[in-house]
């Protein structure tokens, strides 16, 4: 495993020289950051988004606009793609190979499965490109602010080709050797994450019901073996229940069901995910899987 951490974040360096074109496929909560920090360190972006309308603010910050996939790959050295899902990822490839060629590279960092990061690998090799899965670590916050963290696999020589990119978007990259290893990577990140906030909402949760203040739990997390910064930016807003959109439950659903299916393949039981997955699935089932993935503390309150 190679691991390299970058201090500059989104400041131009080589890059406002760069005459690397790059191309930009996906523009949600991610995606628009990613992108805006590329453009503020000098590169030349070239944007695709499914809904058109999401180019227009990247346009009038100097970004160009591609009608499909295909013409952004084929104008561009290197495209990154950043899609909600599997099927997205996937689909989205398939349009990208067709303006791939010889040369050019292909850097997926959306979190999918390490089953579809190998059918994206096979048509972008099948197109003559290079192929690196990077998924990343982090959400809207550090997409903002370049500090994102970069799980990488695939061709080591696409790696070093990005590497200036990923650092513009990212505090810190992981080279971990072949396609899937990336994909893998993140779906245990993922399932951390999403069972840590499982049981971080049912604590505040028991907390009210014991007559405990809810912030003093986080005061008191906050100095001992089990601190996150997490939880101190999320409890706020889940104690007023509130849940601004940083990372979608659906997306942590999607994530912990993809962990489970991997564990499945290898004959892995995991309990504590399976319960905090059921608990995801049942806030979407309330509406809410486009709120913050904190929501998940409507599923853990008790009946009014």
């Amino acid at each position: 495993m190679t691991r390299e951490l970058q201090a500059n974040g989104i400041v131009a360096s080589s890059a406002s020289t760069d005459s690397t074109r790059i191309g930009f496929l996906g523009l949600g909560i991610m995606g628009v950051a990613m992108a805006r920090n590329l453009l503020k360190a000098g590169y030349h972006v070239t944007v695709w988004n499914r809904s058109p309308e999401k180019c227009k603010l990247l346009e009038a910050e100097g970004a160009s606009v591609a009608a499909s996939p295909e013409e952004a790959a084929a104008a561009c050295d290197i495209t990154i793609a950043m899609l909600a899902d599997p099927p997205a990822a996937l689909a989205v490839a398939e349009q990208a190979a067709q303006g791939l060629s010889k040369g050019k590279g292909y850097v997926d960092v959306s979190t999918v499965d390490a089953g579809t990061a190998q059918k994206i690998s096979e048509l972008v090799h099948a197109a003559g490109a290079q192929y690196l899965e990077a998924p990343v670590s982090g959400s809207k916050g550090p997409a903002e602010q370049g500090t994102l963290i970069f799980l990488a696999g695939g061709e080591k020589e696409l790696y070093e080709r990005a590497g200036p990119l990923l650092d513009v978007m990212g505090k810190a990259k992981f080279f971990l050797g072949p396609v899937g290893n990336g994909a893998n990577m993140k779906l245990v990140v993922n399932m951390l994450l999403g069972t840590y906030m499982a049981a971080s909402a049912e604590g505040l949760v028991l907390a009210d019901a014991l007559g405990l203040k809810q912030q003093d739990v986080v005061d008191v997390v906050a100095l001992g073996a089990i601190a996150t910064p997490m939880l101190a930016l999320k409890a706020p807003a889940m104690m007023e229940g509130r849940y601004p959109t940083a990372f979608p439950l659906k997306h942590q659903q999607k994530d912990l069901r993809l962990a489970l299916e991997a564990a499945g393949e290898g004959s892995l039981t995991l309990p504590v995910a399976a319960a905090a997955n059921d608990l995801y699935k049942e806030a979407q089932a309330k509406g809410l899987g486009d709120a913050d993935f904190s929501a998940v503390l409507e599923s853990v309150k008790a009946p009014a």
